[in-house]
């Protein structure tokens, strides 16, 4: 009974998320974007993950949490304070994943408001001028009161669900394609960035630690190259989240 009630409520957390408080904007047709996550921003993610996309030219978003900085957690050692100009010199971006990694549905509205203004003020502290400007969902859906006062504040909100954004779509809850789900399969990496160029639309690939033995949560180096090479060869833009937002004319 326990698993059924379980499976009930997270269908329900679903469909509210997806259904309420949507933000909606159209995705120009013609014209396939990638972009690069990454959550929790494990220091791999930067020194490994960010190196392979240096050497393309490219450039990702991490999605921090200043208050895991310097801890180990399930997705690996996580960033130090000295990663964070290494970040920002690599021309990446840094987005805001809640100060206290909160997850998403779980978390009361008002207390998860608090944790993101926590995080803006921990980046202010160490960055002079810079605030987020895109934002990720920890592991779970939002409740729809807590995308709807986000919405007032971040260009855009990025989630899961294994999926391109096309069309029209939900600024508030874009979806993403998470590596470490599809086991290192390239073809399924493959079809969906083929999707993309050839229909059009933004595919977000996302993902935690990059490391010769990563974590449930991550990829190796030789699939991320891998995954980063066929999206170079696709044609695709390649944007951080907040660059693709400004190309939308998506405001704060």
């Amino acid at each position: 009974m326990g698993n059924i009630v379980r499976r009930i409520r997270g269908a329900t957390a679903r469909r509210m998320a997806k259904w309420f408080a949507k933000r909606s904007w159209t995705i120009p047709a013609g014209r396939p974007v990638i972009s690069f996550t990454f959550d929790d921003f494990p220091k791999s993610a930067l020194t490994c993950g960010g190196a392979v996309l240096e050497q393309h030219g490219l450039a990702a978003t991490y999605y921090t949490s200043f208050g895991l900085m310097g801890r180990t957690i399930e997705t690996g050692l996580i960033f130090d304070q000295d990663d964070i100009p290494r970040l920002l010199q690599g021309g990446h971006e840094l987005g805001c994943h809640t100060h206290d990694h909160c997850p998403a549905w779980e978390t009361a509205t008002a207390d998860y408001m608090a944790s993101v203004q926590r995080n803006a003020t921990a980046l202010a502290a160490l960055v002079a001028g810079r605030q987020f400007e895109t934002h990720s969902y920890p592991i779970s859906y939002p409740r729809p009161a807590t995308k709807r006062r986000l919405g007032r504040i971040f260009r855009g909100c990025r989630f899961g669900g294994q999926m391109r954004n096309a069309d029209v779509v939900d600024l508030n809850c874009l979806s993403s394609f998470f590596l470490e789900q599809c086991g290192e399969n390239i073809g399924s990496v493959e079809r969906i960035i083929g999707e993309t160029v050839e229909s059009g639309g933004w595919l977000i690939f996302s993902t935690h630690d990059v490391e010769a033995a990563p974590t449930r949560y991550g990829c190796t180096p030789e699939f991320f190259e891998r995954v980063v090479a066929c999206a170079v060869r696709s044609g695709a833009e390649i944007l951080p989240m907040a660059k693709m937002m400004a190309t939308l004319g998506t405001s704060r």
